[in-house]
């Protein structure tokens, strides 16, 4: 395949639609960082808000999940933030070396972006963690002064914690609502193409992700009427997938609509509360795969991280830029599922570093009329960051660039001149060395990831359809092998989507992929047809007192 289809330009800085909850990690950054920021500027101690700014960028994590594994993931951020932070000021308080500084912090970056992936903190990932640790190593520091640092930051870590999860006082189970009318959107629009229409494939694809994601927040959260009611909604999504044609799109559109308000929660007619959710109790009971074995699939990405991130920093130092940490963190920014959507977030990055220094070249003579100007500036920025990411990491990138730059002048306003040359410098530096690392690293383990998933799913349909020869099959027995095809089926599409992307490897089963797909969804049919699932074309949705 050649480097231009690997490597595309087109389409990678279209903007798309922004996220259903763009407005809440907005409002929760600036909830976050505006207190702290502001005791600082009162006390004359600004020169300390690096600090603070570590705990205060946790609230950005785990919008997504159900508020009792949100609890747990935020505490685990801000455990992690502060980890990496105390490295950081450790080395930074033993050594004034910067290569060795720049070396710790690719080997923290590395370590950084295998953990996120691993534990699927989601969004924004391993780049803030890194950017906190990164900048901390170039920060002036003594031993003594390392435990009040670390202070700040967990206090403003447990703010940010009490932000994030207070929105559960007005709506506790609006993250699994969100999920489910996520799934039922995407399931009817794969519906609407009765399952052979133009772009089915890539439709039921998306819809199935989504499913997927569904069923990730619903088996994180605590089991109740309500995540039963929610489940039952979510395994009508199912449904859809295996069997387009016998579904209602309409119908599936009205639940997601009614899920996304405050109100009684949809249930359908004709489910059985028995058998059809024992597959789904199954899931929560096995739970996840231990940590270590998460991690073992990571090992290319994280020698493509530590050796991306260490080389663009020393590169960096080579040039005589006095913050290295900008190309480092840039570098540590690219690192995506493989190389081809490694090399879009590298377009993406240097588009919107670039914008984002004509903005801040703007915007300085503003925040240098006063310290609280400055304050406000980052605060307006880091609203507008979260608010245009979803649209696309280019446009989000406009208003990271200039808050970077501006959080370096709270210790003292610097020339404006030489900050963004530096900046502008560190941006290619770091892009172009750090897909080299991405480009020279193979990830040959994706090939055999793809294998695995192959196996999984011809398994899975295997048992599925000995299942359905039987005159009688256990109860559950029918309903747990269908959840565990589609599971597989979900798998193997996200496994084949990241092999594809990546360079320098043998060629992929392609056609084995498609007839295990198609031989997986036919089954699937047969699996919702057999267990009397599909809906009556002529019943219409009603409510049964299910609260919120």
């Amino acid at each position: 395949m050649s480097s231009a289809t690997r490597f595309p330009l087109a389409g990678v800085l279209r903007l798309g639609r922004p996220s259903d909850i763009w407005f809440k990690p907005a409002l929760s950054v600036v909830a976050a960082v505006a207190p702290p920021n502001l005791t600082l500027l009162a006390l004359g101690r600004l020169d300390l808000a690096m600090y603070t700014m570590a705990g205060s960028l946790c609230a950005l994590y785990a919008h997504n999940r159900p508020y009792a594994a949100r609890a747990r993931a935020l505490a685990r951020v801000v455990l992690g933030m502060t980890g990496g932070l105390a490295v950081a000021l450790l080395a930074a308080s033993l050594t004034a070396n910067a290569v060795v500084l720049v070396t710790v912090g690719a080997l923290l970056a590395a370590a950084q972006k295998v953990l996120c992936d691993a534990t699927r903190v989601g969004p924004p990932g391993n780049v803030v963690l890194t950017f906190i640790s990164s900048a901390s190593l170039f920060a002036p520091q003594t031993l003594g002064q390392v435990p009040g640092h670390l202070g700040l930051a967990l206090a403003a870590g447990a703010w940010s914690w009490i932000v994030g999860m207070a929105p559960g006082l007005l709506r506790p189970h609006g993250p699994e609502r969100r999920a489910t009318a996520r799934a039922l959107d995407a399931a009817a629009a794969y519906a609407a193409t009765r399952g052979t229409g133009d772009g089915h494939a890539r439709t039921r694809a998306a819809a199935a992700a989504a499913v997927h994601a569904a069923w990730q927040t619903l088996l994180s959260a605590r089991d109740g009427d309500t995540s039963r009611a929610l489940e039952r909604l979510v395994v009508r999504a199912e449904v859809a997938l295996a069997a387009p044609a016998d579904t209602d799109p309409a119908r599936l559109r009205t639940w997601a609509r009614d899920l996304r308000g405050t109100g009684t929660l949809p249930r359908p007619d004709g489910l059985r509360d028995d058998d059809e959710l024992l597959g789904v109790d199954v899931e929560r009971a096995a739970g996840q795969p231990p940590l270590w074995r998460r991690l073992g699939p990571l090992t290319p990405l994280a020698v493509r991280t530590a050796l991306g991130c260490a080389l663009a920093g020393q590169a960096s130092l080579a040039l005589g830029i006095g913050r290295p940490y900008w190309a480092l963190v840039t570098a540590a920014s690219l690192y995506q599922a493989n190389v081809t959507l490694t090399w879009s977030r590298g377009v993406q990055r240097v588009v919107g570093n670039l914008v984002g220094v004509l903005a801040f070249a703007a915007i300085v003579p503003l925040a240098h009329l006063h310290q609280a100007a400055l304050v406000l500036v980052c605060l307006a920025l880091n609203f507008g960051a979260e608010a245009l990411i979803s649209r696309n990491y280019w446009l989000g990138s406009v208003c990271v660039t200039p808050m970077a730059l501006l959080i370096t002048e709270f210790t003292r306003f610097q020339d404006p001149g030489e900050l963004i040359r530096e900046r502008v410098v560190d941006t290619f530096v770091g892009a172009l060395v750090g897909f080299a690392a991405a480009v020279a690293v193979t990830n040959r383990r994706a090939g055999d990831r793809l294998g695995h998933a192959l196996t999984a799913v011809e398994r899975a349909r295997e048992h599925a359809a000995r299942l359905l020869t039987e005159p009688s099959p256990a109860p559950g027995a029918l309903e747990s092998a269908r959840r565990g095809l589609a599971a597989a089926l979900a798998d193997l599409r996200a496994t084949a989507d990241a092999a594809s992307g990546e360079w320098w490897q043998r060629a992929l089963p392609e056609e084995r992929v498609v007839a295990a797909e198609q031989s997986g969804h036919r089954t699937l049919a047969a699996t919702v047809r057999r267990q009397g699932l599909l809906p009556a074309r002529d019943t219409s949705a009603r409510t049964e007192g299910v609260r919120p």
